[in-house]
């Protein structure tokens, strides 16, 4: 879409939060400010604290929760005066702001939630919902001449290409779902959080990675013995963590480094798959655990994927479309941010976004 003209005046300031898998943010961040300020962290009280309960019953909690969070910022120093809120979600809605599924949220099948027509009711202003890849997205997009494909990979993995000044979904909200993509179809493979098997957030994201790293280490007890990974989880597989397994990969553990190379296979088939169908050439890479393994992250990668080739490209072309975007966890609330001085115009900020 084209972007409207802003009104002139004094910059606005937003409340601004991302909802993910495993933490919520909320921060408040002024009109092209390129940081956030008074940045709050919480658990997100869904799939990864409460795996025992029904996805509807931890639709209602996250949904609460969202709402709890806000109108305490709201109503605190930092939040006072805010012209408006944005909300990055993690996981596909419509254009009017109806979110689809929450797979690291909720996991299974709950109703659609019409999240934006909720948070305009409870919060009594301005809202403005939108998928957490396609908010990140935003913080990118003034930086980057050619077109992208924005990759996540933290609890789940989502991806958005940009291109020609938007992002490419639809407006009933499919697209950008590559984590959702089925690249195992046997009917024993890896089970993914929404429900399905195959798919690759389920097999190459920091929970999927996790999982992996614990079954090798279980399969394998003299490779984890001799690992750095087995001395801070105290020899058992199930002491393994992300941060340990992201420690012991910049360190070059040989196990460590197997596990996620294996991993990182069927993420390279699906940057492959992308570069093949509409040939963007500049990949960024966040999330969690991509940012925690650093710069490593995209060296394994690369590798992989020039061993799968590109069409029509070289090695040295094929590992210079990977970067790391930013090392922080403030992509959602910055891109938020210039999505709602993008949108507040046209909209007032009633409705959502893909």
């Amino acid at each position: 879409m084209t972007a409207p003209s802003l009104a002139t005046g004094a910059p606005r300031g937003f409340v601004v939060a991302d909802l993910g898998g495993t933490t919520l943010r909320i921060g408040r961040i002024t009109e092209g400010a390129a940081s956030a300020a008074a940045v709050r962290r919480v658990p997100t009280e869904g799939l990864g604290r409460y795996r025992e309960l029904p996805a509807q019953a931890l639709q209602d909690r996250v949904v609460d929760q969202l709402t709890r969070e806000l109108e305490a910022y709201l109503g605190s120093p930092g939040g006072e005066g805010a012209s408006a809120v944005g909300v990055s979600f993690a996981g596909p809605m419509t254009k009017d702001g109806t979110v689809l599924a929450g797979p690291t949220l909720w996991g299974g099948a709950a109703a659609p939630l019409p999240l934006a027509d909720i948070l305009n009711r409870r919060l009594g202003v301005p809202v403005v919902v939108a998928n957490d890849i396609t908010a990140a997205a935003w913080r990118y997009a003034a930086a980057e001449p050619d077109p992208f494909c924005l990759i996540t990979v933290s609890s789940g993995i989502g991806h958005k290409v940009f291109r020609n000044g938007e992002v490419l979904v639809s407006d009933s909200g499919h697209g950008g779902e590559i984590g959702h993509w089925r690249v195992d179809p046997g009917e024993d493979a890896v089970p993914c959080e929404c429900g399905g098997r195959g798919h690759l957030g389920g097999m190459a994201s920091g929970r999927g990675v996790l999982l992996a790293a614990r079954r090798a280490a279980a399969g394998d007890p003299d490779g984890f013995g001799r690992s750095a990974l087995a001395e801070p989880a105290g020899g058992d597989p199930a002491g393994i963590t992300n941060e340990d397994l992201a420690r012991a990969v910049r360190a070059d553990d040989a196990f460590a480094t197997q596990v996620l190379r294996s991993c990182l296979v069927p993420l390279a088939l699906a940057v492959n798959c992308i570069f093949t169908a509409i040939g963007v050439r500049r990949y960024l890479f966040i999330g969690g655990f991509a940012v925690a393994v650093g710069h490593r992250f995209v060296t394994l990668l690369g590798e992989e994927l020039t061993k799968l080739g590109c069409f029509g490209l070289g090695d040295a072309e094929i590992r210079d479309m990977l970067s790391l975007g930013a090392a922080d966890d403030d992509h959602c609330l910055i891109g938020m941010a210039r999505l709602l001085t993008r949108t507040l115009p046209a909209t007032a900020c009633t409705g959502g976004g893909t």
